[in-house]
């Protein structure tokens, strides 16, 4: 059994474990996997708590999306080399894990989604539903460092699934870059400044510790 003394981490949890019926495996392995902490590198105590306790709906996708997320039922070796088409492989076969991972209020749409666009044809890596942003969240993965080029393409379909794809009454579509690596200033720069809705996170392929994800908030705070 694991004991947490933080109020608040432990609130958290609680929380989040009866909103999503976790069971004991599930419940030790968002534990084990920093969850709590990853969700403070992007937001607020406050917001983040409130939201878990159900006492606000998540309005900005930073307050349930986390940065990094951890792959690490994946089975993929953190040192190897993979395809993108391998990593979507990996992560449709284990989609449960994935979806747990994700965050609350995710369900699959698709894979390798085709788009037509004035003669051209373009496939998105996931499409997913989020019912309470109530918006579609894109997915595009990336096994490299981030580049401006990524951010464009995943631009393009955000817009397409904007001007095509969402009904009046739903949010703007949210987009994902699942990536290797990052340069925060470049996903910055390559963006407009009120840009809400492309987000950067990277992926681990293992647990990460506290100490870690600590000195990954250093390095996050010291680019922006």
């Amino acid at each position: 059994m694991i004991s947490i003394d933080n109020e608040d981490k432990r609130s958290f949890y609680f929380s989040e474990s009866i909103k999503n019926t976790w069971n004991a495996r599930e419940l030790e392995r968002q534990i084990n996997s920093q969850l709590y902490e990853r969700l403070l590198l992007s937001n607020d105590k406050k917001s983040i708590l409130a939201v878990a306790k159900n006492q606000k709906n998540p309005e900005l996708p930073e307050e349930i999306i986390k940065d990094p997320m951890v792959l690490e039922f994946l089975g993929l070796k953190r040192e190897a080399a993979y395809y993108e088409k391998d990593f979507e492989q990996a992560i449709i076969t284990h989609l449960q894990d994935f979806l747990l991972e994700l965050g609350n209020g995710f369900a699959f749409v698709a894979r390798q989604k085709r788009i037509h666009i004035e003669g051209d044809d373009f496939f998105i890596d996931l499409v997913f539903y989020n019912r309470l942003l109530q918006c579609f969240v894109l997915i595009e993965i990336k096994t490299h460092k981030l580049s401006h080029q990524d951010i464009g393409q995943l631009q393009m379909y955000v817009n397409y699934y904007d001007r095509v794809e969402k009904k009046d009454f739903e949010k703007p579509t949210i987009g994902i870059l699942l990536c290797a690596d990052k340069n925060n200033a470049v996903v910055q720069y390559s963006l407009p400044e009120n840009n809400k809705t492309i987000m950067a996170s990277k992926y681990k392929l293992y647990l990460p510790s506290e100490k870690e994800l600590l000195k990954e908030l250093k390095k996050e705070l010291e680019s922006e």
